[in-house]
């Protein structure tokens, strides 16, 4: 008869694989040299290595460290503390091809620069810096781009420029990920995709050194459960902090959600929005709480759920709270038929040479109604928004309007009311509202609204 531990005794071992005394392995004492010059790859991987089997805490002197991807093995620390820089080597080769999701895709695509792939029980702390040196890799995504979107090909940009993200945390459980500065990422800068249990907090993003790098996502949470982002920083130029959960007929196959998700007390000044669901959207999303978000000028929008016809999946329980904004240009950016150059994709007439991955993107999705993404159940409060722009772009589909939509003791000013187009059910109470223009809010389509100033 096998006996299961108790609760008690698995909390006891859970906190003592964090806690317990581990060994230090210095990196400089297998090879890695802190000079700016030397590519360390190599080195570092066998410090890393060699911290696995002793489930030790891998360490650097102070310096600067050229390296390409890295790998931490579970039961492994990496600190990488103050005075200390990883830079990302600007050399695609340096970045071994792996089976990964990228922009909600299941594909063969390069490792990031640092990597917690299929492994466990990792921490990575410190407060030194992760360079991803990605005024390289946006020079050639905006080369490809220019010759792309002649063709119709806009969409297929971010898959063939393989520009590595600069942390990946992939099919990976019990993960924690704190304090380091994140610079210049290539791609997408923290993506954790197919994993459990990560705590990622106190980082601080700034990929707009430089230059304004492309798609440079803060923090993407993709098909993945009991993920925690507290107290960071973010500058980008696209989506601060993220939900995926994957892109049309292969996210449906997949068919993977993202549940369970906590997001406190961040700060958002510069990106596409300051929280966001979407675009990939097919495997759903559920029990999400957003929680003390501060969102900034010149920041666009501040809440945003984005999806298209061809995505599916269905979003639902939904709490954000304690949220104040500062002149964005649109607080409640709801758009179901988000960018269609990126959306859809079609192959280009008399193209011959298709990839294998673009079959899988322009698979068509059947039924069509499978393609329609549905959002209910969200519920906004404690929100304040200064200066904006416009308070609602709200637009979805006859056949799947948002549905059951909570506001409550909003403070709102804004320049206009805006528009709201195929809602169902959404309430109002305690909501204070100023705005400069006389137009009232525009409503198409809506049913069963109740409680906005002027609407009875």
């Amino acid at each position: 008869m096998r006996i299961w531990p108790s609760a008690l005794a698995c909390s006891i071992l859970a906190v003592t694989a964090w806690t317990a005394p581990r060994p230090r392995i210095w990196a400089n004492r297998y090879g890695a040299r802190g000079d700016a010059r030397t590519l360390n790859t190599l080195a570092i991987q066998r410090a890393l290595n060699a911290a696995a089997l002793s489930h030790g805490i891998v360490e650097f002197q102070p310096g600067i460290y050229l390296t390409g991807a890295i790998f931490v093995r579970s039961h492994t620390w990496l600190h990488i503390g103050r005075g200390v820089t990883l830079r990302g080597v600007d050399d695609l080769a340096a970045y071994p091809i792996l089976p990964t999701r990228v922009a909600g895709i299941d594909m063969r695509w390069p490792a990031a620069l640092l990597n917690v792939y299929r492994q466990r029980r990792v921490r990575i702390y410190g407060h030194g810096v992760l360079d991803g040196q990605g005024n390289y890799w946006w020079k050639r995504y905006w080369q490809l781009r220019r010759k792309y979107t002649p063709l119709g090909l806009r969409w297929a940009s971010d898959y063939d420029c393989r520009r590595p993200r600069l942390v990946q945390i992939y099919r990976s459980h019990w993960v924690r990920f704190s304090g380091l500065r994140l610079i210049r990422s290539g791609f997408w800068t923290v993506h954790v995709c197919y994993s459990r249990h990560v705590r990622v907090s106190n980082l601080t993003i700034r990929n707009n050194i430089g230059g304004r790098g492309p798609s440079t996502d803060g923090i993407d949470i993709d098909s993945s459960s009991r993920v925690r982002v507290l107290r960071c920083d973010i500058s980008d130029n696209d989506d601060a902090i993220c939900l995926k959960a994957g892109r049309d007929a292969d996210g449906l196959r997949v068919n993977r959600p993202t549940t369970h998700i906590t997001i406190r007390d961040c700060v958002v000044r510069d990106g596409a929005a300051g929280f966001t669901i979407g675009s990939e959207t097919s495997g759903g999303f559920r029990d999400v709480l957003v929680d003390g978000l501060r969102v900034y000028a010149p920041v666009p929008a501040g809440i945003k759920f984005k999806s298209a016809h061809t995505r599916g999946g269905l979003a639902h329980g939904i709490q954000i709270r304690n949220l104040i904004l500062r002149g964005v240009r649109t607080v409640f950016d709801f758009n179901m038929n988000w960018d269609p150059s990126y959306s859809y994709a079609k192959f280009p007439a008399g193209w011959k040479h298709i990839p294998f991955y673009w079959r899988i993107i322009t698979q068509p999705v059947l039924p069509a109604r499978r393609g329609l993404p549905q959002f209910r159940d969200v519920r906004i409060a404690n929100l304040r928004a200064l200066n904006a722009g416009r308070i609602f772009a709200a637009s979805a589909y006859a056949a799947a309007p948002l549905r059951n939509f909570s506001f409550r003791h909003l403070s709102l000013t804004a320049r206009a009311a805006g528009f709201i187009r195929h809602a169902r059910g959404w309430k109002f109470s305690h909501i204070r509202v100023k705005t400069t223009s006389s137009a009232p809010l525009q409503l198409r389509d809506v049913r069963r609204l109740r409680g906005w100033p002027g609407i009875k």
